[in-house]
């Protein structure tokens, strides 16, 4: 099965990024091989509808289950919509947050964690 993880670089050492809908890359993990692939969020520029674009982007990806620190409603709704699971309050380095997932350690979330436009931030 796959999993999604949002993270500031492209590798499993990164840490995880705590915004979904404005996150650097998202490390897609086979959790059976530990295989990975990283992909650069596009997202992260738009104007407005990140989030959403960015769970366009992982309902792609066929995974079961995405782990980041902050989901917004509209991200969240698409992500529910596709049967995805979303873990919120995730934090730390990737390859740490993939253990404690496949010990079981991580609870799917029932709604959004952060109010609309929360991921932007001034640059």
């Amino acid at each position: 099965m796959k999993i999604a993880i949002s993270a500031t670089d492209p590798n499993l050492d990164a840490q995880v990024d705590p915004r979904f809908g404005r996150c650097q890359y998202f490390i897609i993990v086979d959790t059976e091989t530990m295989e990975y692939e990283s992909m650069k969020n596009v997202e992260t520029t738009t104007g407005g509808g990140a989030g959403i674009g960015a769970a366009q982007l992982i309902t792609r990806t066929q995974v079961i289950a995405v782990l980041t620190g902050n989901c917004g409603p509209n991200a969240f709704s698409v992500l529910e919509a596709a049967g995805i699971h979303v873990i919120t309050g995730v934090s730390g380095i990737v390859h740490e947050v993939i253990k404690d997932y496949m010990a079981g350690n991580s609870d799917p979330t029932t709604r959004a964690n952060v109010l609309p436009h929360s991921g932007i931030r001034d640059n």
